[in-house]
C-alpha cells in the first residue's frame, strides 16, 4: 500500500527551501601594522632597483601594481556579504551556484576566522571562499553534507607550502 503524503515537503519535492543563511565578511581580514607596510615597501624598492638594473621596465610596473593591490586589500576591511544555502545550491550576494556546479567542501582557519571552501567544477572561480561565524560551522556542514562530499584533509599545494615557509622565515611584521 503506498504511503500517504502528510508533510508539506512530501507534497512538493521540488520546492526551494532555505536551509541556512547568514551575514559575514566577504573575505578573511587581518589589520596590519605600520611595520608590515614599511617592510613590504622596502622589499618592493629592492626588487624595483634590481629590475631597473636589468632594464625590465614592464616587470617594474607589474611589481608596483601587485604591491598596490596587496596594500589596498590589507588596509580596507571587507564589507559583509549575504550567504544562503538552499535545496538548490548556494547563493553569495546575488550570484547563485547550483549543486551540480560544485564539487566538494572543507573548512579552514584563516586569520582566526573559520572559512568554508567549496570547490567548483568550472575553472573559474575554481573555489568559493565563504567566511562563517565560529558557532555556525556544524550547522553549515550539516546543511551542505547531503549535497556535496566533505573533505576532512586537503593536501597543501606547492604555493601554499611556499607561502607558509616564506611567512614563517621572513615575516613582514612581528606577531
Amino acid at each position: 500500500m503506498p504511503k500517504k503524503a502528510t508533510a508539506v515537503e512530501d507534497l512538493n519535492p521540488h520546492e526551494v527551501k532555505t536551509l541556512f543563511e547568514w551575514h559575514a565578511p566577504g573575505r578573511p581580514f587581518k589589520k596590519r601594522t605600520k611595520q608590515y607596510y614599511l617592510t613590504a615597501l622596502l622589499l618592493m624598492l629592492l626588487i624595483e632597483i634590481i629590475l631597473f638594473l636589468f632594464s625590465e621596465y614592464v616587470l617594474m610596473l607589474v611589481v608596483l601594481s601587485l604591491v598596490f593591490a596587496v596594500f589596498a586589500l590589507s588596509s580596507i576591511p571587507p564589507k559583509d556579504f549575504y550567504y544562503r544555502i538552499s535545496t538548490q545550491g548556494i547563493m553569495v550576494e546575488d550570484r547563485f551556484f547550483l549543486w551540480q556546479e560544485l564539487y566538494d567542501f572543507y573548512f579552514k582557519q584563516e586569520y582566526g576566522v573559520e572559512v568554508l571552501r567549496i570547490g567548483t567544477k568550472a575553472f573559474l572561480p575554481g573555489e568559493l571562499t565563504l567566511t562563517i561565524k565560529g558557532g555556525d560551522k556544524e550547522t553549515v556542514k550539516s546543511a551542505i553534507l547531503p549535497y556535496l562530499p566533505f573533505r576532512e584533509y586537503i593536501k597543501p599545494t606547492f604555493m601554499e607550502k611556499s607561502s607558509d615557509w616564506l611567512s614563517k622565515n621572513f615575516p613582514l611584521e612581528n606577531k
